[in-house]
């Protein structure tokens, strides 16, 4: 742990306590005693008021009334909050307004040529999504569905929601245990648990009117739904090994329930595991022409007929290992 972290930590530390001693510290931090003493020295300088108590039993306590002084970053841990800003954006996320004001502030807590570098890195980095002729950080371009903030106040207090949908100028409105709520193909989507038809949804935020708490005495104790879930899921039929290549395409796009686990700690290598529904010509071609999209580097461990089929006539020949 570098000094300035252990120091920060230490001082959130000694201010949660009433009475500490050095002994303590060196204990909870596995540190030396005279690293403990020059750290305590160090965050004294920093304006923390600590009263040393003499004695067989002596220590130290933090003098009533006081907080602790104002948090500073390292250039690093600046870098690393900025860079994240910088990839988030034009992603249609919440709170972008929110996310600006943070921005500023965080500009008006470091110095100029912490500044400098920052502006630096605004140049000459970009992300997926940036717009290379206006890559500003605080650019108000990305503000998600007004809906999107509503659900997610809603989620935080209470999973168990009546959503009322729009399509095609047809309302209805559904009870659902909220699963996800998740960012695919450019638009939100709410993934849940129909509590009347015992099912999983998904529905697009774009097409969301209303939501609001469900009523506590029809709901079912989230164990079961997730029981009836577990039960309701599809046998594994296509298992692939995706290479780096293979691995970034599927980082631009895919769909929901197809996920990866990396099978090494650079991530570089990863399994697929999911299940098709081979009775559904539309999910079929979608399946099909994401697998082309992943590109040449997989290797089929386990795939359907059907798919495999689809894929020989499109391709002609295609590599089964």
């Amino acid at each position: 742990m570098k000094k300035v972290e252990r120091i920060n930590i230490i001082m959130r530390y000694i201010n949660n306590r009433a009475h500490f001693t050095i002994s303590e510290i060196m204990q909870e931090f596995n540190i030396s005693r005279s690293t403990a003493i020059r750290d305590i020295r160090e965050i004294e300088a920093l304006g923390m008021p600590l009263v040393a108590e003499v004695g067989r039993d002596g220590g130290y306590f933090v003098m009533n009334n006081s907080v602790l002084p104002t948090v500073r970053f390292t250039d690093n841990e600046i870098k690393a909050l900025f860079i994240a800003f910088m990839a988030t954006r034009n992603q249609q996320l919440p709170y972008l307004k929110s996310r600006q004001s943070l921005t500023e502030k965080l500009l008006g807590l470091i110095s100029e040529n912490q500044q400098d570098d920052l502006v630096l890195l605004n140049q000459i980095l970009l992300f997926e999504g940036t717009n290379p002729h206006n890559p500003d950080l605080l650019d108000l371009s990305d503000l998600p569905h007004p809906m999107v903030e509503n659900l997610f106040q809603s989620l935080l207090l209470d999973s168990y929601l009546l959503v009322t949908i729009q399509e095609e100028k047809i309302t209805q409105s559904y009870p659902i245990f909220l699963l996800h709520l998740y960012h695919e193909k450019s638009q939100w989507l709410i993934e849940g648990f129909d509590l009347k038809e015992e099912k999983r949804r998904i529905f697009p935020v774009d097409n969301l009117i209303h939501v609001e708490p469900y009523p506590t005495k029809k709901r079912e104790n989230k164990k079961k739904i997730l029981e009836k879930l577990s039960k309701q899921e599809e046998a594994i039929n296509l298992i692939l090994e995706l290479g780096p290549k293979a691995i970034a395409q599927f980082r631009k796009y895919h769909p929901l329930k197809a996920s990866i686990s990396y099978t090494n700690p650079y991530q570089t290598t990863a399994i697929l595991k999911t299940f098709i529904n081979v009775n559904s010509s539309e999910e079929l071609t979608e399946i099909t022409s994401w697998l082309l999209f992943l590109g040449g580097d997989i290797k089929i461990r386990e795939m359907p007929e059907e798919v495999l089929k689809i894929l020989q006539e499109r391709f002609k020949i295609w590599r089964f290992e």
